[in-house]
């Protein structure tokens, strides 16, 4: 699997990667995210075609410094269980540690036992059970 990083133009390739997205890729949202320079989307190829991916945004806070938050990671279902998610994770690590960032983490759902098994298999440690909240805005 070959991984690249998207950024700044790169919208068709997010467009032809949507299918392994929770939904279809919107311009607006691609457009900001792929021009902020603190967020990350790199996907990964099997001969040429997009086969899963990882995206991570660097949060700062001022006693905790700058950590990669891996917002989300998906692996087209043909091609689980063959480490492509191990190495889109493991790719997001060194790019955190490239950028300067103090560490890395994920919220991952109790019962999403591959998402959990993939995490550890990249050297992460369970830390803790979050609850999380959410509020949603709009039509969002």
């Amino acid at each position: 699997m070959e991984i690249r990083a998207l950024g700044p133009g790169d919208d068709e390739l997010v467009v032809a990667a949507q299918h392994l997205f929770d939904g279809p890729a919107r311009a607006d949202a691609t457009g900001r995210f792929l021009g902020e320079p603190g967020s990350h989307l790199l996907v990964g190829y099997v001969d040429g075609e997009p086969t899963g991916f990882v995206s991570g945004v660097e949060v700062t806070h001022p006693d905790k410094g700058t950590e990669m938050f891996l917002y989300e990671l998906a692996v087209d279902e043909a091609h689980r269980r063959r480490g492509h998610g191990r190495a889109l994770i493991e790719a997001l690590d060194a790019l955190a540690r490239e950028r300067g960032c103090e560490g890395m983490f994920v919220f991952v759902d109790d019962d999403n036992e591959a998402g959990r098994a993939a995490y550890r298999s990249a050297r992460g440690k369970d830390a803790s059970r979050p609850w999380m909240v959410d509020w949603t805005y709009g039509d969002g």
